[in-house]
């Protein structure tokens, strides 16, 4: 499928998709807020962080002479991403473990590493994602932010652009699982943001209109840009030092320009909204 949305233009209708459906609406209102959809990586999972932990473990086993700064290095290539392996994946334009190929080669030529055969990267992938896993954590500010939000009544779900699998552990791992519902991930539609149709089947899930939910993520082109195109309230949550670089917009101005709002905190959100 393609990236239908990119440019703003409005999906063709379709049948109704898989999900899974919250019980009830929500009743409380903020400024006609009644629900919030919450990005997951990098929003309530500090997942840079566990990037770090998975470049370690490959380092350790394939990049043996990086220093901390070689390390930091290889860091930024595979968060950058500048061939925009991640991006095509979510277009269903490759798979979840093409993409790590892809990028797991940009960071090994970077960094003067090994070639990677594909007949032998799930090698690689598997030293990888064990080093990742373990370096799962919640930003400090989420669970206390997602509470307030909750509190006042307040629907609030999840919305992703990675395999529900995936997020379903990370979600359980970092304390969310009970709390945000995983709503819409890669899985459902084979597309994920900034296709506007993913957007409006959570907020179907979640049981709110478009103009009445707010979203909350941690890229502007992908996330509060286009939640904005498909009729949501959207913010940007620009963490001081996690910008990615590479093929990612990251200009506040241009967020400002379009009425969203930016945040450097996910603490900031329930404010926003008078709580």
């Amino acid at each position: 499928m393609t990236d239908a949305g990119v440019d703003g233009a409005s999906p063709a209708p379709g049948p109704a998709l898989p999900g899974r459906a919250l019980p009830g609406r929500a009743t409380a209102g903020y400024d006609g807020v009644r629900g919030v959809l919450l990005d997951v990586d990098d929003t309530l999972v500090d997942t840079r962080a566990a990037f770090a932990a998975g470049i370690d473990a490959v380092a350790a086993a394939y990049l043996p002479h990086l220093d901390a700064g070689g390390r930091a290095r290889a860091l930024d290539v595979w968060r950058a991403d500048a061939q925009g392996a991640f991006r095509r994946y979510t277009r269903g334009e490759l798979s979840q473990s093409a993409q790590r190929l892809l990028r797991a080669q940009e960071v090994h030529e970077a960094l003067a590493g090994p070639a990677i055969p594909e007949e032998t990267f799930g090698e690689w992938e598997a030293v990888y994602l064990a080093g990742f896993e373990s370096g799962w954590r919640a930003h400090e500010d989420a669970l206390d932010a997602v509470a307030a939000l909750r509190s006042t009544g307040l629907a609030v779900g999840a919305l992703t652009n990675a395999s529900r699998a995936m997020q379903t552990r990370k979600l359980a791992a970092t304390g969310f699982a009970d709390d945000v519902p995983l709503l819409v991930t890669l899985d459902e539609l084979g597309v994920g943001k900034p296709d506007p149709r993913v957007f409006l089947e959570a907020c179907r899930l979640l049981g709110t209109e478009p103009g009445e939910t707010l979203y909350v993520g941690d890229e502007l082109d992908t996330d509060a840009l286009a939640a904005q195109r498909a009729g949501l309230r959207a913010v940007w949550l620009d963490r001081p030092g996690a910008r990615r670089g590479g093929v990612h917009l990251e200009d506040p101005d241009v967020a400002r320009e379009a009425g969203i709002a930016v945040v450097h905190s996910l603490g900031e959100v329930p404010g926003l909204l008078g709580l």
